[in-house]
């Protein structure tokens, strides 16, 4: 049976089907999953927080016997020394974002990240002072570019270039970014936009977007929170200047995880480059002879600030084996047909009710792991509803559920039970 021909009768029996075709449905169990009325929920919030992987609290206690038996020793003598620790998140960042190893680096948190790249990357002039961002954007990343702007002097009002849908779309096209570049052209010092909107889904092109930024003569930045372990990146080859993240959406790094940055390669060694620096930023070669004068290390590395925090990146390291594991073509897969059973369960679910509709694009290069359903009423109740139903979606003010069906955790059957959980709670809303 074709998924487009599907009724609700038959949702469950085409669920099974897929399930038993998912070559990735062994890594659910890879996973802890919380629980209502003592069986695993229905997990659709992995785009706000994911879920624990199993081996995290094994990687904890081993960090954490080693620094009881070895103490201060536990840097260089430990299983996984510390010193270097932060060494080994490289190669699977590297994978995940689409960079070379020293262009990567698990560090800090991500608003710290943004800033630190800002410093760096968002050097206005009078001339050339703008920043261009999606309208609507994460809070915490407004916050960080508004009070870069106002740090070196200029107003907000006139430097925050934000693109908003045109009237009667839910999300920017390509052309709408590139337009305003140019449009802008040589006021605009930095681009910054996310991967992927977090409250629509939209997944935004970021090589068109780079190349956009750099023929006007300006940095380009993304925040990739929604993005990361979401959806396929190549930053190095979209010649991206920096990128910075969070772990503990997709990429399940646990809450508060270590974020990481990305910095390209042009900029490995170029230690004229203003930046905020800190002791782990400094040459390691060096860093023990307690010189004041600081020595960037060569690539991302060069803007750590601190050493490790080893406690929470045990956590990512235990989710970062899995993604390695079942590698990101299989992950970008399953991730397409999840979601669009997902979008078809929801839209048979709604029927005719013209005031909920899916806001995220429907075309799958569009869009990643997450689907936003717009309310023109009701949404709170139907948001109350799915979660004493055992089903874990978020709400975002003024009037979206938004749910993330992530591919290494999130089965075929649980979409369907979502979909006949959301026909049942609307059947009463005309």
């Amino acid at each position: 049976m074709n998924v487009t021909d599907m009724t609700r009768e038959s949702m469950p029996d085409v669920a099974a089907r897929l399930d038993e075709h998912d070559v990735l449905a062994s890594f659910r169990s890879h996973f802890h999953f919380p629980q209502h009325d003592g069986k695993d929920t229905k997990y659709f919030c992995g785009n706000s927080l994911g879920l624990q992987p199993k081996k995290a609290s094994q990687y904890v206690a081993e960090e954490l016997e080693d620094w009881r038996t070895l103490g201060v020793a536990g840097h260089f003598s430990s299983r996984r020394p510390w010193f270097s620790y932060h060494r080994w998140f490289a190669e699977p960042l590297a994978m995940l974002v689409g960079a070379k190893t020293h262009e990567v680096v698990a560090t800090n948190t991500l608003t710290v990240n943004l800033h630190l790249m800002m410093t760096s990357f968002y050097r206005p002039t009078e001339e050339r002072y703008r920043i261009i961002m999606a309208g609507n954007e994460f809070p915490s990343d407004r916050y960080a570019v508004e009070s870069q702007v106002r740090l070196h002097g200029f107003d907000p009002t006139e430097s925050m270039i934000e693109i908003q849908p045109l009237t009667g779309a839910d999300s920017l096209s390509t052309q709408q970014i590139v337009d305003a570049v140019n449009e802008h052209g040589s006021s605009v010092a930095l681009v910054l936009f996310s991967g992927v909107h977090f409250f629509s889904g939209q997944r935004f092109d970021m090589a068109e977007i780079a190349k956009a930024a750099h023929n006007v003569g300006a940095m380009v930045g993304f925040d990739l929170a929604h993005a990361i372990g979401n959806v396929e990146l190549s930053l190095h080859e979209w010649d991206v200047d920096f990128a910075v993240w969070c772990s503990y959406k997709y990429l399940n790094g646990g809450p508060g995880a270590v974020g990481g940055l990305f910095v390209h390669e042009r900029y490995a060694d170029n230690a004229d480059l203003p930046r905020l620096a800190g002791w782990w930023g400094n040459n390691e070669t060096t860093r023990f002879a307690m010189e004041h004068q600081f020595e960037p290390t060569f690539g991302a590395d060069g803007w750590q600030l601190s050493n490790a925090q080893v406690l929470q990146m045990a956590v990512l390291r235990a989710s970062l084996e899995t993604f390695m594991e079942a590698g990101l073509d299989r992950i970008g897969a399953k991730r397409d047909e999840l979601t669009g059973f997902a979008e078809q369960v929801i839209s048979n679910a709604i029927g005719t009710r013209s005031w909920i509709r899916i806001i995220t694009p429907a075309t799958r290069s569009d869009r990643g792991a997450q689907l936003s359903i717009l309310f023109e009423r009701n949404g709170k109740e139907v948001y109350e509803a799915l979660i004493a139903r055992g089903i874990v979606v978020d709400w975002r003010t003024p009037n979206v559920i938004r749910l993330a069906p992530a591919p290494l955790y999130t089965s075929f059957a649980d979409v369907a039970f979502l979909g006949s959980t959301l026909a049942e709670i609307l059947e009463g809303m005309k």
